[in-house]
């Protein structure tokens, strides 16, 4: 099961797709559906399907987000989280063989198209919760246990992140 929880950016991009299919997406392809139904035969006519296709796949994901957005719950870093890996931490850890990964922890809605974030609920995450700099981690990996050292623990969106 899926955590429910999503970080204050998170909950705005998801925000800003579902206004984005609504207002602006929807509306132009049922603007094509609409043209592609005066042409006559629809059984034959492959812009109406394709249209007609998108028109369902875009309500499909607006019911998802809709319904999506009712239950997540933001959460903000909080000062008392300040040197721990929690809910929305940017964490660097490096193994015993010197490789180092930083990624934010963050809810499985905020995953998706991003290398550089894991979900809450991954081994991973799961394993580094409430740990401090200089803490090991082992976590199962398919291949066996492996320990990990976190490095750095930050709360702060790094610049280059920023929309």
């Amino acid at each position: 099961m899926k955590s429910n929880l999503v970080t204050r950016e998170g909950y705005n991009a998801l925000r800003q797709e579902l206004d984005h299919l609504w207002r602006e997406k929807r509306p132009e392809v049922t603007k094509k559906v609409t043209w592609a139904a005066s042409l006559g035969d629809r059984s034959e006519n492959a812009d109406y399907q394709y249209n007609k296709k998108q028109l369902r796949e875009i309500d499909r994901r607006v019911r998802y987000l809709r319904k999506r957005l009712d239950e997540v719950r933001v959460i903000d870093p909080s000062p008392e989280q300040e040197g721990y890996v929690f809910f929305g931490a940017f964490v660097e850890i490096e193994d015993d063989d010197g490789q180092i990964m930083t990624f934010r922890i963050v809810g499985p809605d905020e995953i998706y198209g991003r290398k550089d974030y894991i979900s809450i609920d991954s081994p991973m995450a799961r394993a580094l919760l409430k740990k401090q700099v200089d803490d090991m981690a082992t976590v199962l990996t398919p291949t066996g246990k492996k320990n990990w050292y976190v490095t750095d623990i930050s709360y702060q969106i790094p610049s280059h992140d920023q929309q």
